[in-house]
């Protein structure tokens, strides 16, 4: 198991209780490690800079005693915001509809990135219409995945915090 799996796996719990899902956690940095952590709240709602602040202290107490990382690192927390990465299987399913930009590990029918409106998954693969031909992708082959700052994404958002 990789360290941000183990991480995501330690912090699950106690983010959880409070009403948010882990949605990426990623390390970078070679002088000073960042670690930086996405999280929305279960029920769709915006989260504010005061959340995640509340969430920064319930990481950080998490992690002072489990110690998982053995160097000095800087901790960030954030929403995925609106034109979020798309990481889970689930993601893809969730935002069907909008569009997306796709890039897999190895050539899949010949691409190695796509851009689309996501028609959601079938079985592991994750299903992109790029207008002229509809592609499956294996979710395992997938590198990295966003949505695209559209206007219908835009107009869905807004829609969402009103509610």
């Amino acid at each position: 198991m990789d360290l941000a799996q183990r991480i995501e796996d330690l912090i699950a719990p106690s983010i959880g209780a409070m009403g948010f899902d882990v949605v990426r956690v990623l390390i970078s940095g070679k002088q000073r490690m960042r670690l930086q952590i996405m999280a929305e709240w279960k029920n769709g709602r915006t989260v504010t800079v005061e959340n995640c602040a509340q969430l920064s202290r319930a990481i950080s107490a998490v992690l002072d005693v489990e110690d998982p990382i053995l160097e000095a690192y800087t901790l960030e927390v954030s929403s995925p915001g609106i034109d979020r990465p798309l990481v889970r299987l689930v993601d893809f399913e969730r935002f069907a509809g909008f569009d997306a930009r796709v890039e897999t590990n190895e050539p899949v029918d010949g691409h190695r990135r796509f851009r689309g409106r996501l028609l959601g998954t079938v079985g592991e693969a994750v299903r992109l219409d790029l207008g002229d031909s509809v592609h499956d992708i294996p979710y395992g082959a997938i590198a990295r995945a966003k949505l695209l700052l559209t206007d219908e994404l835009l107009a869905a958002a807004s829609r969402t915090q009103q509610h």
